[in-house]
């Protein structure tokens, strides 16, 4: 919200502060001003000029030969590239010696031959931006009225010597995105009173309702509808102050009409639009929602497509604007405009939202709706509008208004005590402090006891609560005021939480293992979003993405870790060991926000071990992989519960791959990349994994428990076993295991073996069992018994035979 200082005074008295003072003060009571602009851009020497005469430049086509009475005796002649200086105008004229934005000092000249003293000035040469200079003279000198006083300041008649305070509003603060709302807030501020705007309207005798009726089929969205007819109008330029007013603010003057209803969204914070009543082509405004596909043609020219989500004012038939957001080219005042209808409502922020958003058109307009207006000043701004239209526009106002109000009014009421407010801040502000406070602010109240019941003005909608009081006390006692103490209570030390402590822990696991972790986007495209996921759902997209490669929400970390090994790799970085820990995102059902779980991925290609010195080198294969993952699962201490099952999966070698299995829920994989998608992404021997870390993290473990290092002998048999070829190590282990009993210890697999000593279709598994008890030396002949146990337990399950 740009405010005008000059333009500010009118409402509020500020005697003996400057802007830049003013600007301290705002701040301070909590309402960021982010900036003080002063519009004089260190010009001097600028007055107003009467152009006596004006004839061709003898020796130039564009130039103009001018004179001009500047209010000190004799006429200069001044040489002008303005195509449209004209006999009779009042101009902006920077006399000699005179200073323009960025220090331009002028200086007499010869322009072609004929004398120049000085030089008639366009709006952009006295530092107003282009797009705020009235269209008519955006190619040339601005014009002043005819009752401009020649030798007059001219910065002072465009209010170029004011400063313009650019206020940070945060959402809840709507009540200052108008100049009465921000005489509020500063009368509070200074202890000042408001004065408001006076509005002396005169009507004629003639009824409103004989012009135009009003129907509201939607009165959910627009509770409150006023119009009013002035008739008779003269289009032209707005007042000169009235333009300054609306250019200090930021907004194009286009013509007098057009500019009343931007001045009262100005002042009022109340939104308006102006239909040219003979276009509107009948006499009845109905309020509805569109309908699907219905269209209308707005006031930037472009066509846009309704829904029924859509609220419209129309003529009974046809759109006539988007209600909230932009008015029709189909009703737009225009320079033949006789009879005017104006239009002030109250619409609810939803509905000009969803407009907003659909459409991308957002004005000064929508963005009051959407954030609240006061309802209360929706029938006074009408009635302002008009009272501007008859005296600056020559307009008649017929009498009556025309209204639609369903709107119901609840009155916000805040009770809370001063012992409240003082042990919040920790202040001692008296009841009469507070009173005085709340007088600042105009809130009406009561006050009983020390206890305040106060009724909240419908500007202040960001005031519901004890909370908002406090801090309006706060703020306006002034927060360098509140006494600095320190919280007192307990305190407990802040630590992570089981499962961030156990994540912590998997991450340091990896980096120890020598895994970098890496940290990729959630964004893919929608061929890679669901490759190597282990859920898989529907893709969700976003609405507007940055990219097609980065337009779905990934379910699975593993391609985005590819990506990254090949990127390595095509910059000679061989040796590739990354994981990450992050989020994937599996749809559930329509307009609901999407299940985010946690994945553990990684990627390993190259070599894994060089030792130069001995000659040795080692090469990512399946059981580096699967070796990281069972140290990993050890440190858990879920080694026991976790199992391997082979398994094939789209992208992973069909031999190669492994789904892991907690408690014989599959929680993951395990695999070498498949040799097409290697080569593909120009990657070697690649193998990857990916693991539900959640199912991880939150299964419940026994606590660790010390066990005595074995004071008695163990007893080793070694025993290799013929199976045929589809027999799966790991199930013959575990039938050792469950044929061994207590006595046996460990199992492991030291040797497999195919070759032409076996039978076709056969192959040979070694393992080494351990026997020991930890109270005893166990004896041969106990060893032998479950020994063949075990045998006899893999013959009978599998048909294995001992190898000779």
């Amino acid at each position: 919200m740009f405010v005008s200082y000059k333009w500010l005074q009118q409402y509020v008295d500020l005697t003996n502060i400057t802007a830049k003072e003013l600007a301290d003060r705002i701040t301070k009571a909590g309402i960021e001003v982010e900036s003080v602009e002063v519009r004089n851009k260190g010009i001097q020497g600028v007055v107003i000029g009467h152009v006596l005469e004006r004839e061709q430049h003898p020796n130039a086509d564009k130039l103009s030969k001018c004179f001009v009475d500047i209010g000190e005796g004799e006429p200069v002649q001044i040489i002008c590239g303005a195509p449209n200086v004209a006999k009779g105008q009042k101009v902006a004229v920077a006399k000699v010696g005179a200073v323009l934005p960025g220090n331009f000092k002028i200086k007499r000249a010869k322009l072609r031959g004929e004398e120049s003293n000085g030089m008639i000035c366009s709006l952009q040469e006295l530092g107003v931006e282009s797009k705020l200079v009235p269209k008519e003279y955006a190619d040339g000198i601005f014009v002043f009225p005819s009752d401009a006083p020649v030798g007059a300041d001219a910065l002072e008649l465009l209010y170029l010597d004011d400063e313009v305070l650019e206020l940070g509003l945060t959402p809840n603060r709507a009540d200052c995105l108008s100049m009465i709302g921000v005489a509020y807030e500063v009368a509070a501020i200074l202890g000042r009173s408001v004065k408001l705007p006076a509005i002396e309207l005169h009507e004629n005798s003639e009824s409103v309702y004989d012009y135009i009726s009003v129907r509201v089929d939607a009165p959910e969205d627009n509770p409150l509808y006023a119009g009013r007819i002035v008739k008779n109008v003269k289009i032209g330029p707005s007042p000169l102050w009235m333009q300054a007013r609306l250019m200090a603010a930021g907004i194009r003057p286009h013509n007098n009409v057009v500019d009343i209803t931007n001045y009262i969204l100005l002042e009022y914070g109340q939104p308006l639009h102006a239909f040219d009543y003979d276009r509107l082509g009948s006499k009845e405004i109905v309020v509805r929602r569109a309908k699907a596909g219905e269209t209308i043609v707005t006031l930037d020219d472009v066509e846009r497509t309704l829904t029924e989500e859509h609220l419209v004012i129309t003529n009974g038939k046809e759109p006539v604007a988007l209600a909230g957001v932009m008015g029709g080219a189909n009703s737009e005042v225009k320079n033949d405009t006789t009879t005017v209808f104006i239009e002030s409502a109250y619409f609810a922020s939803p509905i000009v939202r969803q407009a907003v958003k659909d459409h991308g058109l957002r004005s000064e307009s929508s963005t009051r709706f959407e954030k609240g207006i006061d309802p209360a000043r929706t029938k006074e701004a009408l009635d302002r509008a008009a009272m501007l239209m008859a005296e600056y526009a020559g307009g008649e106002v017929v009498g009556g208004v025309v209204e639609v109000n369903t709107l119901q009014r609840k009155e916000v009421v805040v009770t809370i005590t001063l012992d409240r407010i003082n042990n919040v801040l920790g202040t001692t502000i008296t009841k009469e402090e507070v009173a005085g406070i709340l007088t600042n602010l105009q809130f009406t109240f009561t006050e009983d006891n020390g206890t305040f019941t106060i009724a909240v003005p419908s500007r202040r909608r960001d005031i519901a609560i004890e909370e908002d009081i406090i801090e309006e006390v706060a703020r306006l006692y002034g927060y360098d005021n509140l006494p600095a103490t320190l919280p007192v209570g307990e305190a407990n030390p802040g630590k992570l939480t089981p499962y961030q402590a156990k994540r912590r822990k998997v991450r340091r696991y990896l980096e120890d293992a020598g895994l970098f972790q890496a940290i990729t986007y959630s964004l893919t495209n929608e061929a890679k979003a669901t490759m190597f996921a282990l859920e898989t759902a529907e893709p969700i997209r976003l609405a507007l993405p940055m990219s097609e490669e980065r337009s779905v929400l990934r379910q699975s970390l593993v391609p985005h870790l590819l990506e990254a090994a090949s990127y390595n790799r095509a910059r000679q970085v061989e040796n590739v060991a990354l994981y990450e820990i992050g989020s994937v995102y599996l749809a559930t059902n329509a307009n609901e926000l999407p299940n985010e779980k946690e994945r553990l991925a990684g990627v390993l290609t190259g070599v894994w071990h060089a030792h130069v010195w001995q000659g040795e080198k080692k090469a990512v294969d399946f059981y580096v992989a699967k070796g990281i993952l069972d140290g990993l699962f050890a440190l858990l201490g879920l080694e026991n519960r976790v199992e391997y099952k082979q398994a094939k999966r789209d992208h992973l070698h069909p031999g190669r791959t492994a789904e892991i299995l907690l408690d014989h829920k599959t929680i993951g994989f395990v695999g070498q990349l498949h040799p097409v998608v290697q080569k593909e992404l120009d990657l070697k021997e690649t193998y990857v994994f990916e693991l539900d870390i959640e199912a991880l993290l939150k299964a419940e473990v026994d606590d660790i428990r010390y066990t005595a290092i074995p004071r008695f002998p163990s007893i080793t048999r070694d025993i290799a076993l013929v199976v045929d070829e589809h027999i799966v190590a790991g199930e013959l282990q575990k039938a050792i295991i469950a044929a061994g009993g207590e006595l046996l210890k460990d199992v492991s697999i030291f040797d497999v073996y195919k070759g032409d000593r076996l039978p076709e279709g056969k192959k040979s598994i070694a393992f080494a069992l351990r026997y020991y008890d930890p109270a005893r030396t166990l004896t041969d002949e106990e060893v032998t018994n479950v020994h063949e146990q075990v045998i006899k337990a893999v013959e009978q399950q599998f048909g294995a035979t001992l190898r000779g």
